[in-house]
């Protein structure tokens, strides 16, 4: 009986002895420790008194968040420091109704009315009903071509109601882009004001295609595309790859044309988003009908905020265009952005002289305020070989 107990004693105590061994410590256990003390104090984060600003800014000029909202666009390009609103409010689910308008000092003026609806055929069409008025008054023309100096300005006016319906569907959601519009407008060319001479007093209708004319166009375009984009007022990579047919057909058969754009641009985004490269080449070309003409005020031009932004605003026209531009973008925080850029371009009067002879080149630095889908504020100072020029716009460059 003894030599069984014995036995007993000793199968037990190896087992007893490694119950009670402590648990090895491992850099494993440490961290699963630290991890389930943490998961006991975890509380909601409660944003900064600037974080609930910059909220609230991103969602009255992003997002739309109130009814009453700025409105930042300007009649036409070129028309300096803008001041606006709109008021939108909801009238379905989804489907909103805008009407704002806007000002300058130089006396550019804006008011329209918008129709929204952006969730048809299962999400994949946007359509967009304007309808308006807008009339600018000292637009810079400096003659035809890129041989022309800033002496050469001279200052037109117009006054345009229009009206518009664009539908824009995504067959494959973020990727095939179509897009389809017609709009009716009249324009009616008027004398210019500012410090530049008006331009009737620098040109005669001979000298001058549409100088005082008043031409209503039917203007019906159409856009196939490839988007991958986020958003195209937003984005820190995909690309978009398009072309775009126009027509303007003129009533009195007197200036009407065709307008073919092929644009390309694309995002590369660097060390997981911090930098951003960001390229876009555009070329732009012009046919006319039998017997008739382009004014000179719808000639494709270069310069101004979304261009050349060395230069001022439609500082180079002609029958045909081409742009390159290239941007170093630093993304400073979720709100703002920093972008070094170049830009480089040419317009000319037959596509055969498309080619890199002759560009017009600048450079410059810009800072940019967004949401997560769009920029509605925008600042860039640029040096093009005529000087300085500042930029302040409420859309994306590109």
């Amino acid at each position: 009986m003894r030599s069984i107990a014995t036995l007993i004693a000793i199968s037990i105590l190896p087992s007893s002895a490694r119950a009670q061994d402590p648990e090895p410590t491992t850099r494993v256990s440490v961290l699963e420790r630290a991890q389930a003390e943490k998961a006991t104090r975890l509380t909601p984060h409660v944003p900064s008194l600037a974080e609930k600003y910059l909220d609230y800014a991103e969602s009255v000029l992003s997002t739309g968040g109130m009814h009453i909202h700025p409105y930042f666009d300007s009649a036409y390009s070129g028309g300096g420091f803008t001041l606006g609103a709109g008021y939108r409010r909801y009238v379905s689910s989804y489907n909103t109704v805008d009407v704002r308008g806007s000002i300058t000092f130089t006396g550019y003026k804006r008011i329209e009315g918008e129709f929204l609806a952006p969730r048809l055929f299962d999400r994949s069409g946007v359509l967009s009903v304007i309808g308006g008025w807008r009339e600018a008054t000292q637009v810079g023309f400096y003659g035809t071509g890129t041989a022309n100096s800033e002496d050469d300005r001279a200052n037109y006016g117009f006054k345009q109601p229009y009206g518009m319906a664009t539908l824009t569907v995504r067959p494959a959601r973020r990727f095939v882009l179509m897009r389809g519009g017609v709009e009716t407008s009249q324009w009616e060319q008027t004398p210019g004001s500012g410090s530049a001479p008006s331009v009737e007093t620098v040109y005669t209708p001979a000298t001058l295609t549409g100088l005082g004319a008043k031409v209503t166009y039917l203007h019906s375009q159409g856009t196939l595309g490839v988007d991958t984009r986020s958003s195209p007022g937003y984005a820190r990579r995909g690309g978009f790859y398009g072309v775009t047919f126009h027509d303007f057909a003129d009533s009195d058969n007197r200036y009407g044309f065709t307008q073919t754009d092929y644009e390309a641009l694309h995002h590369i985004p660097v060390l997981r988003d911090v930098w951003v490269f960001s390229l876009r080449g555009a070329v732009s070309t012009t046919g006319t009908k039998s017997g008739e003409q382009i004014p000179f005020f719808m000639l494709p031009s270069l310069g101004g905020g979304s261009s050349l932004r060395g230069y001022s605003s439609w500082r180079f026209r002609d029958r045909n265009r081409m742009e390159l531009q290239a941007e170093w973008r630093v993304i400073v925080n979720r709100f703002v952005d920093m972008a070094a850029f170049y830009d480089t371009g040419k317009v000319t009067a037959h596509t055969r002289d498309l080619d890199f002879d002759g560009l017009r080149h600048d450079y410059g630095l810009g800072f940019r305020f967004h949401g997560p889908l769009s920029t509605p504020f925008r600042i860039e100072l640029a040096k093009g070989n005529e000087g300085f020029t500042t930029v302040w716009a409420a859309t994306a460059v590109f």
